[in-house]
């Protein structure tokens, strides 16, 4: 289960906005700006699957589709969590017939005390791309 009960974003010391003990609040933006959706609080699989079917409604992923999933943890989910969560993505997409070429899963783009997770699915023009995200490379924030 998780945990997105928690205040979702500090600033100056006060809390950006809250949400009650048993909600989540999809499509925030990463420094608390208001989503497209408040909802009670879903198991993993199920949120996968609001989000993949969201997805999927914008890009209209078929089979024989490649991909790169990035799973990002907002600051304060579990690292866990993040990889359960990425695993239901995976059997969402593989009933699909879309073929996951790479995943990233960890904070990568955080927010102070931020709970939740962000789910991009990057359709490959060209499997090249893959080889292009595991050169190595120097920066602050990736």
């Amino acid at each position: 289960m998780w945990h997105f009960h928690h205040v979702l974003c500090r600033k100056v010391g006060h809390p950006g906005f809250e949400l009650g003990p048993d909600e989540i609040e999809l499509g925030i933006g990463i420094h608390g700006e208001p989503g497209f959706s408040r909802e009670k609080l879903m198991p993993s699989h199920a949120l996968a699957n609001q989000l993949v079917e969201r997805i999927n409604r914008e890009h209209q992923l078929i089979a024989g589709d490649k991909v790169v999933v990035l799973v990002n943890g907002m600051g304060a989910t579990p690292l866990m969590e993040q990889y359960v969560f990425s695993n239901d993505v995976h059997e969402l997409l593989s009933s699909l017939g879309v073929e996951v070429k790479k995943t990233l899963v960890g904070d990568y783009m955080t927010s102070l005390e931020m709970a939740g997770i962000s789910l991009t699915i990057l359709k490959l023009a060209d499997e090249k791309w893959v080889e292009m995200l595991n050169l190595p490379v120097s920066t602050i924030a990736w």
